[in-house]
């Protein structure tokens, strides 16, 4: 079934999907439709959002002189070279709306202020005194504020609300409402929730490298490796929440260690001739579990794209793209767009798909 445990569910090119209608009694829609399209296309004339909408050029006229004067949408630079008068391409204004991100994860807390195009503001690290991924560090809060507090009149104004990002564990839980109650109350914004891995898989289809995907299968590597399928946009999460054993934890006891953050191992272990054996190890038993994730799927689902998603250096993920499609016929495999804080990114989507898209 459709990940949908937390809300919103996930409107991941909804433009290229769903007409737009011409009454005045959905105009809030229409507007809704044509945002989520310069999200997913930036720089697309009024003909082309005609196109790909179904919208009259009257229509389309109307919402993008009113989103334009809300500040929401900005006209670039007349293209010429054709036949007809030049065309004027339209595209978000990354200063139209601004989004906070938080994501609890296994030892630290990332809070991110995201423009409208996603582009990472402001990034903040919160580490742990203990691993664990369900602490709440007690300077969510404060960090908040202060992000909050540094922004200029009116910048602030326009902040759409609090994306969190939450481990499996937090589901349906006490300590999740007396979180969001309490962001609610303290910082006065409305807190959006949804799972950490799904926050991330859809940040990547917004904002990062699956924007043009259809289908795909996605995989977070974290402390443990997580995986969701991607199915014609929509987000599928499996029957078992478990997640695959092999992540960066497993990397750490290869070198010995259970007490080295994993953003650390590349400076301390760089070099060493154990770290690049571990490292080799690792990368193998990451390829296999995406081979057999993939045949498991070939049973029922024809999948040919892997989006490999993390904090840690690309070049590491890239490396496993490359054994993967050595190894494997037929396969696409890419490294996903968000370098900076995924699941955070991913959680700051979650104001501007409640809030401007369809």
């Amino acid at each position: 079934m459709p990940d949908m445990r937390f809300s919103p569910p996930n409107p991941i090119r909804i433009a290229d999907r769903v007409n737009g209608l011409n009454a005045v009694s959905v105009r809030s829609h229409n507007e809704r439709l044509v945002l989520a399209l310069l999200l997913q296309h930036g720089g697309t004339s009024r003909l082309a959002i005609g196109e790909k909408t179904g919208l009259s050029a009257q229509t389309i006229s109307v919402i993008v002189r009113s989103l334009e004067k809300e500040g929401l949408v900005a006209k670039g630079k007349a293209q010429k070279g054709r036949v007809g008068p030049p065309t004027i391409p339209m595209s978000l204004n990354p200063e139209g709306a601004f989004s906070i991100g938080i994501s609890i994860g296994f030892r630290k807390t990332e809070v991110v202020l995201i423009d409208f195009v996603g582009t990472v503001v402001v990034h903040k690290t919160l580490q742990h005194e203990t691993a664990g991924d369900h602490h709440v560090h007690p300077d969510i809060f404060t960090t908040t504020q202060d992000i909050l507090a540094e922004l200029s009149v009116k910048r602030r104004i326009r902040v759409a609300g609090i994306g969190l990002a939450l481990p499996d564990l937090f589901e349906d839980s006490e300590p999740l409402d007396r979180l969001r109650k309490q962001l609610e109350s303290e910082i006065d914004l409305e807190v959006f929730l949804q799972n950490d891995v799904t926050a991330a898989a859809g940040g990547e289809s917004l904002f990062g490298a699956a924007r043009d995907l259809d289908n795909y299968l996605f995989f977070y590597i974290g402390a443990k490796v997580h995986s969701r399928l991607i199915l014609n946009h929509q987000i599928y999460n499996a029957a078992s929440t478990k997640p695959y054993d092999v992540g960066l934890l497993e990397l750490e006891r290869g070198l010995g260690s259970n007490a080295v953050y994993a953003d650390e191992l590349w400076e301390r272990y760089q070099g060493l001739g154990n770290f690049d054996a571990a490292l080799a190890e690792w990368q193998k038993k990451c390829v296999e579990l995406i081979k057999a994730k993939l045949a498991e799927l070939g049973q029922f689902v024809d999948v040919t794209t892997v989006v490999l998603s993390s904090y840690i250096p690309p070049e590491i993920c890239r490396e496993i793209c490359s054994y993967l499609i050595n190894d494997t016929t037929n396969l696409s495999a890419i490294v996903g767009g968000l370098e900076v804080a995924p699941k955070a990114v991913g959680a700051a989507s979650l104001p501007f798909a409640s809030r401007f898209m369809t």
